[in-house]
């Protein structure tokens, strides 16, 4: 319904899934998005055909991958009620199994609204989902807010930015005490670090985009660039082409 309603207020391209991958945890089938634009001022003119040849194809891939394969294999309506973005409910069945908690997942889902809200109905998008969704299985497996995260803190303390909506100041008591909140941009409390990354990536790079990788990914590009450097310094063989000197082939 969703997408239709786009399509109609002029949105060009959908994201889809082929059916035998579609659905539960995933977008809307592609067949059916074909189906209902036939014949509309919409349609995508895909074959349904090779469509139906291709989901048949990924229903043999899907069955190699059954071990993460985690979400209900059934269409849960209460995600409306739950506020659930797709790739959590994977993350939820790892962590609860982890714990030996599975039976608890009913729970964890029922939390997740009240901790959004207890937070200012952060979007549940990345980050600000993993953290609610996090939160919530710790409510839920430690007692109220008895172990908050090391990310909920921070959202509390306002390194996220501003919530959409009010925090519940009781909860916030309870997560940072007497803390106060800052209230400017949080990058502005950030000192600058571009000659700093210019510095610890020029032993091995002076490119700028090497440099700015240094800046927002300090240990893994250091590491990346190390192993550059290491093979730009070996010798390189080309095991495909013979020279010859003084009657002696080097490969």
């Amino acid at each position: 319904m969703s997408y239709i309603k786009a399509i109609e207020a002029g949105v060009d391209i959908i994201d889809c899934a082929i059916s035998s991958l579609a659905l539960q945890t995933s977008q809307p089938a592609t067949e059916t998005m074909v189906m209902a634009l036939k014949g509309t001022p919409y349609d995508p003119g895909l074959n349904l055909t090779v469509l139906s040849e291709i989901a048949v194809y990924f229903q043999k891939v899907r069955k190699h991958y059954l071990e993460f394969d985690l979400a209900a294999k059934n269409i849960d309506p209460n995600v409306i009620i739950y506020q659930l973005p797709g790739g959590m409910i994977s993350n939820f069945i790892s962590q609860l199994t982890q714990q030996n908690a599975l039976d608890k997942l009913s729970e964890v889902l029922a939390e997740l609204p009240r901790v959004r809200e207890d937070l200012g109905y952060p979007p549940l998008v990345t980050p600000t989902s993993q953290i609610i969704g996090t939160q919530a299985v710790f409510n839920v497996l430690f007692g109220h807010y008895k172990m908050p995260s090391t990310e909920t803190k921070q959202y509390l303390r306002g390194y996220y930015g501003l919530p959409p909506g009010p925090v519940n100041e009781e909860v916030r008591q309870m997560v940072i005490g007497n803390e106060k909140p800052i209230t400017c941009r949080p990058a502005d409390l950030l000192p600058p670090g571009l000659e700093k990354a210019r510095e610890e990536a020029t032993p091995y790079s002076d490119k700028l985009e090497d440099v700015i990788s240094v800046a927002l990914f300090p240990q893994a590009a250091i590491c990346f660039l190390k192993k550059q450097q290491t093979k730009k310094a070996s010798p390189s063989f080309n095991l495909f082409s013979l020279e010859e000197d003084n009657g002696i082939h080097y490969i």
